[in-house]
């Protein structure tokens, strides 16, 4: 399903992340969480982009309704910051360690995972060309 802001048409659907690299990613989520800095939530995502403070931005697919999560993609690439997706929102939650599913976060600090998020982001970038 295509989603449209500001113009620019954009599709959550069409731009799937391969298993192994959301395997990666929701790894890479845990370890950043144990001892990195994250947000959790939309609006916590939000004022980190706008922020310019964000690392790297994980939305879940299957938030709904879509019209919560669909400024993320748009402020992300305004701010110049990576994205990418998981399929569940409880995928999401369960990897920063909450007890409840959430629709975003954004990565401040890596922690120990600086590695692993550089190379999330390098296959990310190839993915969205």
């Amino acid at each position: 399903r295509a989603m449209t802001f500001g113009g620019v048409s954009f599709m959550a659907e069409n731009f799937s992340v391969p298993a192994e690299l959301e395997t990666k990613q929701l790894e890479a989520i845990e370890r950043a969480s144990k001892n990195g800095k994250i947000r959790i939530g939309v609006n916590e995502t939000t004022k980190a982009i706008e922020r310019g403070i964000a690392k790297i931005v994980f939305i879940a697919t299957d938030t709904s309704p879509k019209e919560i999560i669909m400024h993320l993609p748009l402020i992300c690439k305004e701010k110049n910051i990576p994205f990418s997706f998981v399929k569940t929102k409880e995928n999401l939650g369960k990897a920063t360690g909450i007890p409840v599913s959430t629709s975003s976060i954004a990565i401040i600090d890596e922690g120990d995972a600086k590695k692993e998020i550089s190379d999330i982001i390098k296959k990310v970038n190839d993915l969205q060309k």
